[in-house]
């Protein structure tokens, strides 16, 4: 199939359609598989493959994977191409093959190098060792693996992760592969090897062989260092020659000007620079200096370690005189704050962060390659040939991951050898994917093309805040593949693009909205994220629900354990989260809405919610507690479900509970359906109950929830509490946190002996409403005062939002919200989804 000028014409309005030259756009697709562009091939590639859905036929039915999952990066597969972020294929794998069966259609939107792809092709391909392994796993957890072969659609908006993610996911072949790129290193080495060549030297003096001639040796790498100038006697310092100790391998923190003995440290130091004409721009410009200081070499099969002397400065100072006779680009920086990070040392644009040789054979290699599979290679050797490249005097190089920041000491490494060894790696790598099961564009996930409903499975590892600048850090990728992200609807906390939290939660809701629409009902998203503010973890979780989807089960991933524990608290966003959200079937939906503002509305939802909870999860031989089904987080998902919905709340706290008690099994302080109950009891008497559940209190909410668990199975003195109480408490600053004994006096009952235990239903129904009288005269204090609120009992605020709801008094809600602190509001969900929800009703 062709992609041509007509067909882009058609997607060209799509959000997201990248910045490039058509006659680029079509040279980097390859359709129908992919396109560096929206793929008008994508619903052909669902009606070949996929499955229709028809509710009343559907037998669908699964329950969150909860299983832990630690895989490591050291798999040919995931090295073989550097990106910012990107999850094991192995990882992903365990989640495909417990949510999907074999040629289900799994989607990625925001794929980066399309991991998901790759796994999802592996579940029919994996290696005997893997294999073995996850049917252990899924057989300790009741379940059989059905194995084979998923297929993907993926997207993204970077041309250089759907490049990428392409590559990945389609077959090599490796003679063919090997051919041409032998060929191409034998070109490109016959005309620039003479570049990487040094004199054999030992003690200063070149060595000659048998016949006289003097020896020369391969360079590996250059190390290259910043020049500094001494404030004390304004002469220059090579900052290799004064702070590096060679001895110990060790960057010295302070150390002396070798020119007049004065202590310096690096943040006392003024650059020295350079004036250059850049023939490539027109301009001259200037640079901080920088000059070579060691040159790592081969003769034969050994490796050497020398200064460079005259012939190595002169080798350079040629070539920098010299013009490539080859394309290479040299587009300005784009704006941003990462992106142009640099301009302050005069590396303005992209060819700037090459030397002038790297840069020469790069430019050679690329103007040899005709082949997509071959510039794959080429693309995943680049950053390492860049001046990003730190040299450590006691490591191997690396850059600084996320970020273009250029070091004082650098590596420029020779392309050739890089460029070789990518090959190799990627022939092992990827040979045995197939081109036919995937599809992949180029576009916003704000807008696909795709049918609704005809999705089985979604896996996402979307961008969190401001944790990376993608547009901007694959700027050099793409400058070499010559199409560029179109970033108006990246979703970032960006300040230049003027992106704060409220608009990456806009379009983040827009994104997952679209996912929400093209997933079939019934069906699972499973999210990775990882970001250490509570108030992205927030803007994520409502941009999922004010999309459409129910959270079941949020999990975080200890990574120095290598095992996920509950989230019990917002807390825990400190670590990767794993969160499962689900799509509520149509019928559910249109029965709800009749139902809305009903109590058989509550319960019709609790029934189906419970229905998609996992009903047992196992840590170390222990049954653990599911927080999700306990009554207090099985009545905040009613809660946000409602009012996602738009629907007023029938009920309070204390009628849900003792609601639930009638119609549900009780568990453990967990709630279940009948054969759910049956199943857990099963597991019960073979396993004992781990009660190590992590409760961090912060405020009275989380205080009340750490009571209930402690008192629930034992009761406590007041004396016996208070010790645990405040070895736990970690009060926010603005939290107007009532004294334990109040906390105590206004939920908890007290027996003969003067132990507080918890109350049965209909006791703890007379306790609420007392409690929530109090709370909303708090609130009406809380209207009166003008300017912010500073100190305050948050659950006095969520009782008053919750009351103004119910009598549709929005505007409250907003005037409340806006009083107080911002971060407060961002980072507590209860209230954010009130204000977020009141603003919509008002227009906002």
């Amino acid at each position: 199939m062709k992609l041509t000028k007509e067909m882009l014409d058609k997607v060209r309005d799509i959000e997201g359609f990248p910045i490039g030259k058509d006659e680029d756009i079509i040279e980097l697709s390859d359709p129908p598989y992919y396109t560096a562009c929206p793929n008008p091939f994508i619903n052909e590639f669902i009606e070949k493959y996929g499955k229709p859905y028809v509710e009343e036929k559907d037998d669908y039915n699964c329950e969150p994977y909860t299983a832990d999952v630690s895989e490591g990066k050291n798999d040919p597969i995931y090295n073989a191409h550097s990106y910012h972020t990107k999850v094991p294929h192995k990882a992903i794998m365990r989640y495909i093959l417990h949510y999907t069966k074999p040629g289900d259609i799994v989607f990625d939107g925001f794929c980066g190098t399309g991991m998901t792809g790759v796994a999802a092709q592996m579940c029919g391909n994996p290696d005997a060792e893997f294999k073995a392994k996850v049917e252990k796993e899924f057989k300790k957890e009741g379940k059989k693996v059905e194995w084979g072969a998923r297929r993907a659609i993926l997207g993204d908006l970077s041309p250089a992760a759907t490049f990428i993610a392409y590559n990945y996911n389609t077959p090599v072949d490796v003679e063919g592969f090997k051919k041409e790129a032998d060929r191409i290193l034998k070109e490109v080495e016959r005309e620039c090897g003479w570049m990487y060549e040094t004199l054999h030297t030992v003690e200063g003096v070149p060595q000659r062989d048998m016949e006289g001639n003097v020896i020369k040796g391969k360079i590996n790498y250059t190390v290259w260092s910043d020049v500094f100038i001494c404030p004390n006697c304004s002469n220059e310092i090579v900052f290799w020659d004064a702070a590096v100790d060679k001895e110990d391998g060790k960057v010295l923190d302070e150390f002396k000007c070798p020119h007049c003995s004065a202590k310096l440290t690096k943040t006392s130091l003024e650059r020295a620079w350079r004036t250059v004409y850049d023939k490539a721009i027109g301009e001259t410009i200037k640079q901080a200096k920088q000059v070579p200081v060691l040159i790592n070499y081969t003769v034969g099969k050994h490796r050497y370690e020398k200064k460079p002397d005259k012939f190595d400065l002169e080798l350079i100072q040629k070539i920098e005189e010299m013009d490539i006779p080859y394309w290479y680009p040299t587009d300005r920086m784009p704006e941003g704050e990462e992106s142009r990070r640099n301009d302050k040392i005069g590396i303005t644009h992209v060819h700037h962060f090459y030397t002038k040789r790297n840069l020469w054979v790069l430019s050679a290699l690329y103007g040899r390659i005709k082949d997509r599979k071959i510039l794959f290679a080429f693309t995943a050797s680049l950053i390492r040939t860049t001046l990003m490249y730190k040299y450590t005097p006691t490591k191997k190089g690396s850059t600084v991951s996320g970020t273009l920041y250029i070091p004082t000491l650098r590596v420029e490494i020779d392309p050739l050898r890089l460029f070789k060894d990518k090959c190799e790696i990627i022939v092992n790598a990827v040979k045995e994917n197939i081109k036919e099961y995937f599809a992949l564009y180029t576009n916003s996930t704000n807008y696909v093309l795709i049918n609704s409903n005809s999705i089985d499975y979604i896996f996402t590892d979307p961008p969190f805040g401001d944790n990376l600048m993608y547009s901007e850090l694959n700027f050099l990728w793409e400058a070499w593949l010559k199409v560029f992200t179109n970033n108006k609807t990246e979703a970032i906390i960006n300040k230049v693009q003027r992106k704060g939290l409220h608009e990456y939660q806009e379009l983040m809701e827009k994104a997952f909205s679209e996912m929400y629409r093209i997933l079939k009902p019934g069906r699972w998203m499973t999210v990775e994220f990882h970001n250490s503010k509570n108030a992205v973890w927030n803007a994520i979780q409502e941009a999922i629900l004010k999309a459409g989807f129910v959270i079941a089960n949020v999990r975080t991933l200890d990574k120095k354990q290598g095992s996920f524990k509950q989230v019990t608290t917002t807390t825990a966003v400190k670590q990767d989260l794993i969160i499962s959200a689900y799509k509520p079937k149509e019928g559910f939906i249109k029965r709800f809405l009749k139902e809305a503002g009903t109590e058989e509305g509550v319960w019709d939802f609790i029934r189906q919610h419970l229905e998609k909870l996992p009903v047992v999860i196992e840590t170390n031989g222990k049954l653990d507690i599911i927080p999700e089904r306990q009554e207090y987080l099985l009545y905040d998902s009613m809660i946000v479900f409602h009012i996602q919905k738009g629907a007023t709340i029938p009920m309070s706290a204390a009628e849900f509970y003792e609601g639930l008690k009638k119609r549900f099994i009780e568990r453990d302080g967990m709630y279940f359906l009948p054969d759910q109950a049956a199943i857990y009891d099963t597991k019960r008497l073979k396993l004992e109950l781990n009660e190590q559940l992590a409760f961090i209190i912060q405020d009275e909410k989380t205080a009340i929830q750490w009571l209930r668990y402690k008192l629930l199975n034992k009761p406590m003195t007041y004396q016996e509490i208070q010790p645990m109480f405040l070895e736990e408490l970690k009060q926010l600053r603005y939290e107007k946190l009532p004294e334990l004994l109040d906390l105590l006096q206004e939920n908890f009952l007290q027996d003969e002996a003067g132990r507080w235990y918890v109350p049965d239903a209909n006791k703890q129904a007379d306790l609420e409403k007392l409690r929530e009288k109090r709370l909303l005269k708090e609130f009406e204090e809380y209207k009166n005062i003008t300017g912010r609120l500073k100190v305050f009992r948050t659950e006095a605020i969520r009782a008053g939002f919750k009351n103004c709801w119910k009598n549709k008094d929005y505007e409250t809600i907003v005037k409340i919200g806006e009083k107080l602190p911002e971060n407060v509001l961002q980072e507590d969900q209860t209230l954010l989804m009130y204000y977020d929800n009141a603003v919509t009703r008002l227009g906002g």
